[in-house]
């Protein structure tokens, strides 16, 4: 069976009307509602649709990783749902979805995700290149190696999940969390597949773009894509990462975002290793 994990921040009206629809699919599992806005109880809103969901409002904003993190452990079945609040579900493919989990070697199954524009997104990839882990999107519409599950529309192995440690909090609040989760997988010979079986309707950003400003977002990607690269990469790749960095700094000297973002990077690591 499956645990559902639902993080919401403050969109409320797009989340409730997403949940409404999506519990003709999901209605019979195991619901999680992870609220991350300490501002309101999203308690009775939920229990009104649907008595049986568990609901955790966060004491203050603790951002993605953690919410999920803290909605995992209250889950009690060994697959794991994670649906983002701007995610609409478009089939009940689940149970079938489950029987690719035989290979004990399956970590997750990223779904494919239709854009506003109807352009459909979920395959993935990625490598390092002139100092930087760079990530991209695939074009492809077959079951295929992901390097990440996308973290608002996939399934995965709650035990494997566990045993990987979950979500790293370092990149609170937002973005390179489920890369890195994804990365850490493979680094343990587990895959990650692109399942375009099952699609999503998906608002991306909705929620980002609402509440944070286009160079917030910005500079925390940057801060973000340099954690990655100092907590994950090692040899050779982390040797080109010290030689190339000099240069990124002089190339981005006018770019305020890469600057925050280099210098908020230091600070967290820093602020980690101390911890």
């Amino acid at each position: 069976m499956i645990s559902v994990i639902i993080p919401v921040y403050k969109n409320k009206k797009m989340f409730l009307a997403n949940l409404k629809h999506n519990l003709r699919f999901i209605g019979k599992l195991q619901i999680i509602v992870v609220n991350d806005n300490p501002e309101e109880n999203l308690t009775r809103a939920v229990k009104t649709i649907s008595p049986t969901i568990t609901v955790i409002n966060n004491p203050k904003n603790y951002g993605f990783g953690k919410s999920m993190n803290l909605g995992v452990q209250l889950a009690k079945h060994d697959y794991l749902l994670f649906l983002n609040s701007d995610v609409k579900l478009l089939d009940n493919r689940l149970e079938k979805a489950l029987t690719m989990f035989k290979d004990p070697k399956l970590f997750a199954l990223s779904f494919a995700q239709i854009e506003a524009d109807n352009h459909i997104t979920g395959a993935n990839a990625g490598h390092f290149k002139q100092g930087l882990f760079q990530h991209y999107e695939r074009h492809t519409s077959t079951v295929s190696e992901n390097l990440w599950p996308e973290g608002g529309a996939s399934l995965l192995n709650r035990h494997l999940f566990l045993k990987l440690g979950g979500f790293d909090e370092i990149y609170s609040p937002f973005y390179w969390e489920d890369v890195d989760l994804g990365f850490r997988a493979k680094a343990r010979s587990l895959h990650t597949l692109y399942y375009p079986l099952i699609k999503v309707q998906h608002c991306h950003q909705t929620t980002i773009s609402k509440y944070f400003t286009p160079s917030e977002v910005k500079s925390i990607a940057f801060r973000n894509q340099f954690l990655f690269v100092w907590k994950n990469i090692r040899g050779l790749a982390l040797l080109q990462h010290l030689l190339w960095l000099p240069i990124l700094i002089i190339k981005n000297r006018q770019n305020r975002e890469f600057k925050q973002g280099l210098k908020a990077a230091f600070k967290r690591y820093l602020k980690q290793d101390e911890e």
